[in-house]
Formats: structure tokens, sequence, C-alpha cells
């Protein structure tokens, strides 16, 4: 039973991590109909820049407490300011060009990030310093819930309350529904889209980049590659919830953590990418809308 639990806690904190990740690929599809290839990129940036804040103010001396809050705040700023960036110079001038030309677009901002942490980092992997100490209440569980896990699964049940309460009762967060819902009309209406859409990419940059902290933190190493297959499988979470739903998109992630756990655990981490894909494969084919996601219907 301590195997059972330990898995399945190990399983929340994957799915923990993923939802970070997909709630940038869901929000930005609910919003301009475009998936952000590069979205994976901003997260191993996410990671990058904490390796080096981090650094930097252990050198300093600075107390644990100081070092993690601005390594947090110097990740999200400099990962949404990617975002941000990533938005006006790759997607914003295709926004009417065929959705084709977005997604080379996107696929070759992803590469170009890539090479440019490998040309200005280095490829091995690089030991990141440990940021969140063993808690003393949780020694009697130590075994099966390590203290990284609980502060990933606060950190991110806090981020997805914040967003939840932005998206439904701010002003941006309606002014981003109406969006979703149609362009033209929120144009209609008053609504800077250009605004909203630089918002939208800002935000999923931020959780990302919390996302890149954590895992960075968790594991105790980072390498340029990482961004790839972390956005590969959130970008699976996230069409396995539903592409364009934000609970949709965690949901997946955890559906997706524990897939991969229990796979790891109960058969062999040989197949963890067997079981996960196998279940996007199979949900797909009864609901090819996702778990949450809703069929567009059309009038003829």
């Amino acid at each position: 039973m301590d195997y059972f639990i330990e898995l399945f806690f190990s399983g929340l904190s994957r799915g923990a991590i993923y939802a970070l990740i997909a709630l940038g690929y869901t929000m930005v599809y609910g919003i301009i109909g475009l998936i952000n290839f590069a979205h994976g990129e901003i997260y191993m940036i996410g990671a990058f820049t904490s390796f080096i804040v981090a650094t930097i103010l252990s050198i300093l001396g600075l107390p644990l407490l100081a070092i993690v809050v601005l390594t947090g705040l110097a990740a999200v700023v400099w990962s949404a300011s990617y975002g941000y960036t990533i938005e006006k110079i790759a997607y914003q001038p295709l926004r009417h060009a065929p959705r084709l030309s977005a997604l080379i677009s996107a696929i070759g901002m992803s590469m170009f990030l890539q090479n440019y942490v490998l040309l200005a980092q280095t490829s091995d992997f690089l030991p990141f310093p440990s940021l969140i100490p063993d808690f003393h209440f949780m020694e009697p569980v130590a075994h099966i819930v390590g203290s990284t896990d609980l502060v990933i699964l606060f950190t991110t049940t806090v981020a997805m309350i914040v967003l939840t309460v932005l998206v439904k009762y701010t002003k941006i967060g309606k002014a981003m529904r109406a969006t979703a819902q149609d362009r033209t009309m929120a144009m209609l209406v008053g609504i800077n889209v250009n605004r909203v859409i630089s918002a939208t990419f800002i935000i999923g940059s931020s959780l990302a980049a919390i996302g890149g902290l954590l895992i960075a933190s968790h594991i105790g190493q980072i390498n340029f590659y990482i961004g790839f297959l972390a956005g590969i499988k959130a970008f699976t979470a996230a069409v396995l919830g539903g592409i364009g739903s934000i609970p949709g998109a965690v949901l997946g992630s955890i559906v997706l953590g524990l897939t991969e756990s229990f796979a790891t655990g109960y058969v062999s981490s040989d197949y963890e990418d067997v079981f996960a894909f196998s279940l996007l494969v199979l949900i797909l084919i009864f609901k090819p809308s996702g778990l949450l996601g809703k069929s567009d219907t059309q009038k003829v």
C-alpha cells in the first residue's frame, strides 16, 4: 500500500507540472486557435533562469527563503518577457495567414530557442541547487511523499485558483473569454484583442516558468532539451483533457501523470510513454474532443 501511495503522489506531482505547462497551450489555442510549440522552451528558459539566479544568490549568501522568492520572480518575469516577444515576432505578423504558416513559425521558434540555449549554456546536464528543504513535520511520511512533491502540489493548486479567479472575475479575464468566443465581435465592442492575446502569452509563460523552477528543484538537474520532452507531454495532456478547456488541461495532466507513474512502477519505465500515448489514442477514439472538450458544431 505504501508503494501504491508513493506512486500516486509521484503521479500527482508529474501531473501538476504538466498542468502548469498545458495551461499555456490550451489558453493560447482557446484565444487564437494556435498550437504554440515553442511553449516547452519557455518552460526550459524558466528553469535555466532559475538556475542562474539561484546560483548567484547562493554565492552572495542570501537566506534560502529570499533565494526562492527572488529566483521565482526572476524566472517568471524573464519567461513572460520571452513569451511576449515570441508572440510579437513569430505569431502576430502571421495572425491572418494560413494556419500552416503559424505552425511552421512555432516549430521554427522552438528549434531556435533550443539551439540558442545550447550555444549560450551547454549540452551537458547542469546540477540544480536544492531550493526546497526537508520539512520536519513530514518525517513520518518522508518515504512516501517528499517535501518537493508537497510544494509542487501546493504551488500548482494556488496557481490554478488564481488563474480561475483571474479568468472568471477580472476585466482582462472577461476580455479573454470574449475574444475566445468571437474575436471579431470582441473587437467591435471595444476590446483590445492584441493586448488580450499578449496577456494570454504572458500568463501562460509565467505558469511554465513556475513549473520549470519546481521540476528543476525536484529532479536536481537541467539541460537544454527538457523543454521539448515536457512540452510534448503537456501538449498531450491538453489534448487528452480537451484542447481549449482550462479544467480539461488540468484533468488531462493529472490523468497522464498518474498513468505514467503507475506504468513505471508496476510495469517498466521503458513503457512509460507507450502507456501514456496509448491512453490518449483510446480516449480520442471514443471521445475525439477530449475528456472535457466540447465538439464544434457547424451550420450548413
